[in-house]
């Protein structure tokens, strides 16, 4: 799913009262979408989750991502970097 289509689903998710994450490859498209939780990887375009097969590095991307719906407080929206290895 392309970036744009991603980060406008979840806003809409959002208004509709489901929390949503939209994790994001392209800065200009989430900064202009502005999905209410995004996160930024700068993997390859196509590949959100970094190398296939790499299951350490995808569910540290997972669990980053699902971790911005656990946080209190952030006024959305809210764009972050994923920065590996800081669990």
């Amino acid at each position: 799913m392309c970036n744009q289509a991603v980060g406008l689903v979840a806003a809409e998710c959002e208004r509709q009262g489901i929390s949503a994450v939209a994790i994001q490859l392209l800065r200009e498209v989430a900064e202009r979408v502005r999905p209410p939780r995004g996160l930024l990887v700068s993997f390859r375009h196509g590949y959100p989750l970094d190398t296939p097969g790499d299951q350490v590095r995808q569910h540290a991307v997972l669990e980053a991502a699902l971790r911005l719906l656990e946080v209190r407080g952030l006024t959305l929206p809210v764009l972050l970097d994923f920065e590996p290895g800081c669990s």
